[in-house]
């Protein structure tokens, strides 16, 4: 199996895992904690099983496959929408190795560090998929997702502008809420991302009868 299809998959099956993981670490920590207003950060520091911390450090490897798997495809990512996707991954294994404080007590150096590079985080993908959007419009190959990762990167900008508001003058009022949408907006882009990358390495890339030189010697005798 060489690398442009082995990539896709390991992609595909980073974001399935992280999605289950996060979701199931919900139901971990302490049931008084409202997932309305607390961010997933703070929750995963209840989480006793390190669940969120591992999916979270998935996604960031899984999405440098799925900018290994782009690059090797030919898809339009070089320059700036391929540093922001690194920023997006680096960013996500640093959150995950270093923890947040728990509710209620003083930020540290840690937890400092931690909110810093969720920042940097939650803005690079939006703006990765902004950066992409005319670049996968003009290539043949990726133009029919290009709506699609259009809305998500959209999506993900509204919510970049929900959860500023409500982490500053809104008082973190439905916190939680606001930083799981927008969360799920930048997945659904990556998955858009991935999802397109295993159609054309195991799809579109296969080989069609009527292309094998044997084909075309039997249609020929037959004629």
């Amino acid at each position: 199996m060489t690398a442009k299809r082995l990539y896709p998959l390991i992609a595909c099956a980073s974001i399935v895992f992280a999605v289950v993981a996060v979701v199931a670490g919900q139901f971990g920590p302490d049931p008084y904690l409202d997932p309305m207003n607390i961010t997933i950060s703070e929750y995963a520091v209840s989480d006793r099983g390190g669940v969120t911390e591992i999916a979270m450090a998935v996604l960031g490897i899984g999405s440098l496959a799925l900018l290994a798997g782009l690059r090797a495809a030919g898809a339009p990512v070089r320059g700036m929408p391929e540093r922001l996707l690194m920023v997006w991954s680096g960013a996500l294994v640093v959150a995950a190795m270093i923890p947040t404080t728990p509710i209620g007590q003083d930020l540290d150096l840690a937890a400092q560090i931690h909110r810093y590079v969720s920042v940097a985080a939650f803005v690079s993908l939006p703006a990765a998929g902004a950066l992409l959007v005319p670049r996968l419009g003009a290539d043949e190959a990726w133009k029919p997702v290009a709506r699609v990762v259009e809305w998500v990167a959209l999506a993900g900008g509204f919510g970049l502008l929900a959860i500023t508001y409500v982490a500053m003058p809104g008082e973190r009022v439905m916190i939680g809420l606001v930083e799981r949408l927008l969360l799920g907006a930048e997945v659904a882009l990556l998955a858009v991302l991935a999802g397109w990358l295993v159609r054309l390495a195991w799809i579109k890339s296969r080989p069609k009868a009527a292309n094998f030189p044997t084909y075309h010697r039997f249609i020929a005798s037959r004629s």
